[in-house]
């Protein structure tokens, strides 16, 4: 006996707007990069490089041609034959540069889903062979891997850790060699009406038996924007300038050059740094 099949059951929208938002989703123009980028419009931080032609993000960082990947580079003898773990790119703009400077491998680890995605996009738009991205949080990554690297590209993500001494920790044991740009915590913070409300008095944590002074930074507003790249909790901690020395010597590094120190940044006081281990 033979049985008909059955039709297959559509669940019709139940409002024109429902049917309306799913046809958003499509587009009806020849195959482009900027119709990858809109994608994501109005959530881009960064802005393309010239390299980009015609194809533009509505971001304004200059994260595609930043002179903090420039100086990296020349302090650490540049990115050729290196294999890099990049934690925390954002929307790739630094896994670009260091493709272009030859790097031998980057592999790129964002936990945000929405980064992850533009990540994945700006990879097909400038044919970043070289470079794997990891969709996943750069913590447990850190904790688990058994793969070691030449160097360790932590730009923006330090100050976003609920536990920094844990994380810079952790690095310590994928590689000798870190970059780091990070925000740290002074009390000038606390004077400045723009920043101020954001921060809690701070206090000594205890890790290992040693004592770090941090301040639980709140994102408060942040947390509106679909373009959010802060980490994954409502909260982080922001440690001291002394206490992030301290903690990276405490894992064994010796910090070999400082720049971008800039203790009146607008977004608070910030600094970048490249550590070895001996």
């Amino acid at each position: 006996m033979t049985i008909a099949p059955q039709a297959a059951k559509v669940r019709p929208a139940s409002t024109l707007g429902e049917m309306m938002d799913i046809l958003d989703a499509y587009v009806a123009t020849s195959p482009s990069a900027q119709n990858a980028v809109d994608i994501f419009k109005d959530e881009w931080s960064s802005k393309f490089p010239a390299s980009a032609g015609a194809t533009t993000t509505p971001g304004s960082a200059a994260l595609f041609e930043d002179p903090r990947i420039d100086w990296l580079s020349k302090t650490i003898g540049g990115f050729g034959s290196k294999r890099i773990l990049e934690l925390g790119p954002l929307e790739a703009g630094h896994t670009y540069m260091m493709h272009e400077a030859g790097a031998e491998s980057i592999l790129a680890v964002e936990a945000n889903s929405r980064s992850y995605l533009k990540c994945l996009c700006v990879k097909e738009i400038f044919d970043l062979s070289r470079a794997r991205f990891l969709y996943g949080d750069a913590m447990k990554y850190l904790s688990e891997t058994s793969e070691r690297f030449d160097v360790c590209v932590a730009s923006g993500i330090l100050y976003h850790m609920t536990h920094p001494i844990e994380f810079l920790g952790n690095i310590a044991r994928v590689s000798d060699t870190i970059f780091l740009w990070t925000h740290y915590y002074d009390d000038s913070l606390r004077t400045r009406k723009d920043l101020a409300k954001q921060f809690e008095k701070p206090y000594e944590i205890e890790v290992s038996g040693k004592a770090y002074t941090v301040s639980r930074r709140n994102y408060q507003e942040a947390l509106k924007w679909a373009g959010f790249c802060g980490g994954g909790k409502p909260w982080a901690f922001w440690l001291t300038r002394d206490s992030l020395m301290r903690a990276i010597a405490d894992f064994g590094f010796t910090v070999e050059a400082i720049e971008f120190d800039h203790p009146d940044h607008p977004n608070g006081p910030a600094l970048a740094l490249v550590a070895r281990k001996a």
